[in-house]
């Protein structure tokens, strides 16, 4: 991990402290005097501040119910952060692990550990994430096997990876994806011509919504270790 994440899971300091005493010249790591705040550290390197070993904490794993009209940020914008609403202190070193969009709602995980969530997020490892979608129209017959062959979205070289799709009402679909493309529930439904009225994550690889809007909790071991 980045050098000022790590003061940052091993102190009280925010990450601009972090990069203040890094440019100080008060960390070192095994040994080497190190200024820049980018440099890759493993926590079971020999890191000080002003000469005392620094051990970071254990890494964190929740899950959030997110609610609408609440932005995928650590920080306030147009819409309320999501972080703000953990109640936690250190939220700056957390990180939300696949966004959602202003108006979307239901599963999001929050996380300190960038491997771990590199193998929720990164295409390659096909972690299925299932979406509750509300429609405008009624689907047609065809739009399954459209979706399992993969559809090629406006803008895009390359087709979608394919994608399973359960028809649960006149209006109402669940959909599995394996990727997270800009907007993608939103644009493969345009391309089909439909559009989509409600987007509600349901689950993320072996862990499912289970807590209220705007609830969290943390992660169990064996959803942890799911992935």
């Amino acid at each position: 991990m980045r050098l000022d994440k790590f003061l940052c899971k091993s102190t009280a300091l925010a990450r601009a402290d972090a990069r203040r005493v890094i440019h100080a010249g008060q960390v070192r790591v095994n040994g080497a005097l190190i200024t820049t705040e980018a440099t890759q550290v493993h926590e079971n390197n020999h890191i000080t501040l002003n000469g005392r070993r620094l051990i970071a904490r254990p890494s964190r794993y929740l899950m959030m119910h997110k609610p609408p009209g609440t932005q995928c940020s650590n920080v306030d914008g147009v819409y309320p952060s999501l972080l703000h609403r953990l109640g936690l202190d250190k939220t700056c070193d957390l990180h939300i692990v696949g966004r959602l969009d202003a108006d979307t709602t239901g599963l999001v995980l929050v996380t300190d550990d960038g491997r771990w969530s590199y193998n929720i997020i990164s295409p390659q490892k096909r972690c299925e994430k299932v979406y509750r979608v509300g429609l405008r129209d009624p689907l047609a017959d065809e739009v399954t096997s459209r979706f399992a062959r993969g559809l090629l979205l406006q803008g895009e070289t390359s087709p979608t990876l394919p994608a399973g799709l359960e028809v649960v009402g006149p209006n109402e679909a669940l959909l599995t994806l394996t990727e997270g493309r800009f907007h993608q529930v939103k644009r493969m439904f345009a391309a089909v011509g439909n559009r989509v009225l409600s987007l509600h994550r349901e689950q993320i690889g072996n862990i499912r919504l289970d807590i209220g809007p705007g609830q969290w909790r943390h992660l169990t071991a064996d959803e942890i270790d799911g992935f």
